[in-house]
């Protein structure tokens, strides 16, 4: 099957034009040549709008498309304290006319001053999201269920995105992805090896595995772990969203070889800052001018510094990183990010 035709079966189901796209896909030549590896380019999913992008809102065009078409007047979703989904969640409400209720959970295991005031936590209020303050996911899947019976109650529909958006639904954004990046590379002339990311909640990770493999692509996916979830339990996951999205598009599951989580850059856990990840940051911000995140993207970003040092990529071949947005998420770590300021 060709991308086109990919990209035709995915006009079947309900979207709302959230996300500036086409993102683009750019060069870093500074970065490659201090790096010395394989031609590095970015996919600029920062760049997709909705309170400063991400990757969210690819997922959330196909999510709201669902609720609207379920007749909801309100979303309600979960997250961690400082996340970048329920900031994009929020806004995409926001410019729908939709109420939102969020969820965040303050179990991560780090702490700064900035943490409970900045970053995504002040915008979420700013985007005019309820907050919801849960000590662990127990606890939010209670105050969920009161949520929704209190909305039932008042003859209210609230639809519940799924933690990351990631489910069969919100993975259809980035099929929609792996379609543009075929595209993009085709009119550019270059032929990448794979395209690094970073997981999670693995819809993003779903959506490109499935959107390469129904169209015939040999682009492989390196998805990197920023979640302190059980490998096993994160490849069943896995394995179930790649599985639900293709049969939605009707379309052969990707194969068990094909779903690839590199390990190694996690840190202590979830939230967790590390060096290399603040090595990471810098290097691209002070190279490109280009920020990256925390929790994510930074984290991404340091697996693939290291292997491009330990030699472990084709060098004639490029590489993308998939740059999926949270730069908010910065403000919510500044002693971290400044100490040692000249490393």
């Amino acid at each position: 099957m060709k991308s086109g035709e990919v990209g035709s079966r995915l006009e079947q189901f309900p979207r709302e034009r959230l996300a500036h796209l086409p993102t683009p896909l750019s060069f870093l030549p500074r970065l490659s040549s201090a790096l010395d590896g394989p031609p590095i380019w970015i996919k600029r999913d920062d760049c997709t709008g909705l309170a400063t992008g991400g990757n969210k809102a690819r997922k959330l065009e196909y999510l709201m498309g669902a609720a609207r078409t379920e007749g909801a007047d309100g979303v309600i979703t979960f997250g961690a304290l400082q996340s970048n989904h329920a900031r994009q969640t929020a806004a995409a409400a926001a410019a729908l006319g939709l109420t939102c209720d969020l969820i965040l959970v303050t179990n991560v295991e780090y702490w700064e001053p900035a943490w409970d005031v900045s970053g995504n936590r002040l915008l979420d209020e700013v985007l005019g999201a309820r907050i919801h303050i849960a000590a662990d996911e127990p606890a939010a899947v209670h105050q969920l269920k009161i949520l929704l019976e209190a909305a039932q109650d008042d003859g209210r529909r609230l639809y519940v995105v799924p933690i990351g958006g990631s489910n069969a639904v919100g993975a259809l954004g980035y099929v929609g992805c792996a379609v543009e990046l075929i595209a993009q590379s085709n009119n550019l002339g270059i032929h990448p090896s794979a395209v690094v990311n970073a997981t999670s909640s693995l819809g993003t990770q779903a959506g490109l595995l499935v959107g390469f493999q129904a169209s015939g692509s040999p682009i492989s996916v390196r998805s990197v772990n920023v979640s302190a979830s059980e490998e096993r339990l994160q490849f069943a996951e896995l394995r179930k969203i790649c599985d639900a999205t293709a049969s939605l598009l009707d379309v052969p599951p990707p194969d068990n070889d094909c779903l690839r989580i590199e390990s190694g850059f996690l840190g202590p856990s979830y939230g967790v800052p590390t060096e290399a990840m603040r090595e990471a940051v810098k290097l691209l911000a002070r190279l490109e001018g280009i920020l990256l995140d925390p929790v994510y993207t930074g984290k991404a970003m340091a697996w693939l510094i290291h292997e491009i040092r330990e030699d472990r990529l084709n060098k004639d071949r490029p590489v993308i990183f998939l740059h999926t947005g949270g730069s908010p998420g910065l403000f919510a770590y500044p002693q971290f990010l400044t100490e040692h300021p000249d490393h």
